[in-house]
């Protein structure tokens, strides 16, 4: 008996380490153990270990363990700032978590001076009461180098602006290939039709492009031209393989990483104006309630006409501006026809339930030190939420088509939200005197729809769309057809950016495998494979880079904040904790007002105003003191 009680206090699990040292295990079921600084036994943080259970008169609240073995080392590199002394040195990493500097002998310095951010590879890890060492195998940047710490967060995720010289060599030689006539007969040619992009002012991967017309029947006719990544990119190549490593482009305010080389991406993929370029083709026919009655897709060859932007398409549509119409007067009519159908189909989703939370998002503008010099609201407009409508009905269709020919495909899925976050809504809402109707166990999308129409115009407006799209699910890619809960879609998948997302390049091959009749048994069994493959990569990477983005985002809000500490600001209440209350200005940027100042609680919603305290660019802090009459 005494033996098997033994067993039962051995844990297994991940360490996840708080910057004062201590830290917990993870487990994958049962509670998280608290590990004291002292009995980390040489873990580092992400660690596979195994611990006992000390016994309870020694735990203080939680349960405590002790760390008795590393059962697998998950670091092996360390991105941080170099502290140089003339025999030594220690790189202090970047990620609070990993909290154990790593010691330097002077032999491994590779020319990093003091206050470089660099890379060092472990070398030894701790052991006892000797900490970890290294040597330093990269410098990321040199000590005021403009844009280091975004720099060293890319890196800290084992991202690069650069590409492998295999895939790299791949691109400049597919980007200088000539289009044969051959390859063009072979292609629906539409190049004699009016076909325009429209991206942001600064936007130089353009691969998509729109065209519309009236048909005799009264319905319209709208084509989506995607740009034909997969005919330049060659499966299972030195390209496609870094491709679907980085599973997606990460789009980092004044920087981006690229899925694809520039030579492509910016070059013989981009849909520039008055340039034969090869895409695939979804053409729809759609009724006036919104109904895609008819569709083909095709390979295509398209010569855009004119490479507009989505201020100008707004003015046009918005504002009837009258330089404009003269300017665009060739394309006049088929933008006040995009209009229209545009607010048919955002209509028709909005009868389905689709739910569009209208979140404010921040729009940060930096000089050419890359320091933050305005944190204003990013503008959502009427062309922006055109192309939108256009992509949704392409990936819909396209999905829809896909799925009734039960090839192996990549679709987007979006799940219902869990019950016990419906729960939870529900006694929120009630706060405003919202009532949350139906079935919590088996919500439907309208029912949500139908508050975010009811808040509208709200002064809760922003705080009650942003808690109520963190009860959602998050949205990943699968080979199943489980629909998408919150656009109301039965089939959807992402279809129109192969230059930047793995998932519409790898469908845009089984589409034109299908389409051409080349498909066979072999070819099938090889997709059902990949397509299981990229869906998970592919998943991964898409939080990693959504969490990536997010934190360079809250360091650079952060960052400008520094310039108006003492200064007071109006505010709303965003978030309520046991240790304070966040607080969301009007640009969007969010600080802590903590507990121990405040002398009454707060409401989610409520305004306040509030003193700028402190900032911490490099943990993304923010602290503000509400000012309490």
């Amino acid at each position: 008996m005494k033996q098997k009680n033994m067993e039962l206090s051995k844990i297994i699990g991940t360490i996840e380490k708080h910057p004062r040292g201590f830290g917990f295990v993870r487990q994958e079921e049962g509670a998280d153990i608290f590990i004291a600084p002292d009995n980390m036994g040489g873990a580092m943080n992400g660690d596979i270990v195994e611990a006992d259970l000390l016994p309870p008169y020694l735990w203080t609240k939680s349960k405590e363990g002790i760390v008795t073995r590393v059962l697998e080392r998950k670091t092996t590199e360390v991105v941080g700032t170099f502290q140089k002394n003339k025999k030594y040195g220690f790189v202090v990493p970047d990620d609070k978590k990993a909290c154990d500097d790593i010691f330097i002998k002077r032999d491994f310095f590779r020319n990093a001076q003091n206050g470089d951010k660099v890379v060092a590879k472990i070398t030894k890890y701790p052991e006892g009461r000797f900490g970890a060492e290294g040597k330093i195998t990269e410098v990321i940047a040199h000590r005021g180098q403009p844009g280091s710490a975004v720099l060293s967060m890319i890196r800290a995720r084992g991202l690069f602006e650069t590409f492998p010289s295999r895939a790299n060599a791949e691109a400049k030689a597919r980007s200088k290939e000539v289009i044969t006539e051959e390859e063009l007969a072979k292609r629906l040619d539409l190049r004699g039709q009016k076909i325009f992009t429209i991206d942001g002012p600064t936007a130089k991967d353009l691969d998509d492009a729109v065209s519309v017309s009236i048909l005799d029947n009264g319905n319209y006719l709208l084509g989506v031209h995607i740009a034909d990544v997969s005919h330049f990119v060659a499966e299972d190549g030195p390209l496609d393989k870094e491709a679907l490593k980085r599973g997606t482009s990460v789009y980092l305010l004044n920087r981006v990483i690229p899925m694809l080389p520039k030579a492509l991406s910016n070059g013989i993929c981009s849909l520039n104006p008055d340039e034969d370029r090869l895409t695939l083709s979804c053409i729809m026919e759609i009724d006036h309630d919104g109904q895609v009655v008819n569709h083909t897709i095709e390979e295509s060859v398209i010569r855009s006409c004119a490479r507009m932007v989505y201020d100008d398409v707004s003015d046009i549509l918005e504002n009837e501006d009258p330089v404009l119409i003269e300017k665009y007067s060739g394309i006049y009519e088929d933008i006040k026809i995009m209009g229209q159908l545009a607010a048919v189909l955002r209509h028709k989703r909005k009868q389905q339930g689709s739910l569009d939370f209208d979140i404010d998002e921040a729009e940060i503008e930096l000089d050419e030190e890359e320091r933050p010099v305005a944190v204003e609201l990013a503008e959502r407009r009427t062309a922006n939420r055109l192309i939108e409508e256009f992509m949704l009905a392409a990936n819909e269709t396209v999905a829809e088509h896909f799925f009734w020919m039960n090839y192996p495909f990549v679709y987007r899925v979006h799940e219902k939200p869990d019950t016990e976050k419906m729960m939870d809504l529900k006694v929120y809402l009630s706060n405003f005197g919202i009532k949350l109707k139906g079935n919590p166990d088996n919500i439907h999308s309208r029912t949500l729809a139908d508050i975010i129409a009811q808040i509208e115009d709200q002064p809760y407006e922003g705080i009650v769309n942003r808690v109520m799209l963190r009860t959602m699910k998050k949205a990943y890619y699968s080979t199943e057809c489980d629909g998408h809960f919150g656009l109301a879609f039965r089939y959807y998948c992402h279809f129109t950016s192969p230059i930047r997302r793995y998932p519409d390049l790898i469908i845009h091959r089984i589409i034109k495998e299908s389409i051409t009749g080349r498909m066979t048994e072999q070819k099938l069994e090889k997709y059902r494979a990949d397509a299981v493959n990229a869906a998970e990569i592919s998943s991964q990477t898409e939080r990693q880079a959504q969490e990536l983005e997010r934190d360079v985002e809250k360091m650079k809000k952060a960052e400008f904040m520094l310039s108006f500490i003492g200064e007071e600001f109006e505010g709303i209440v965003s978030g309520v904790t046991d240790f304070g209350v966040y607080v969301e200005l009007p640009n969007t940027i969010e600080g802590m007002s903590f507990a121990r100042d405040l002398r009454r609680p707060y409401q989610l919603g409520e305004k306040v105003r509030i003193r700028v305290m402190d900032a911490r660019p490099w943990e993304r802090q923010i602290d503000f003191m509400i000012i309490e009459d």
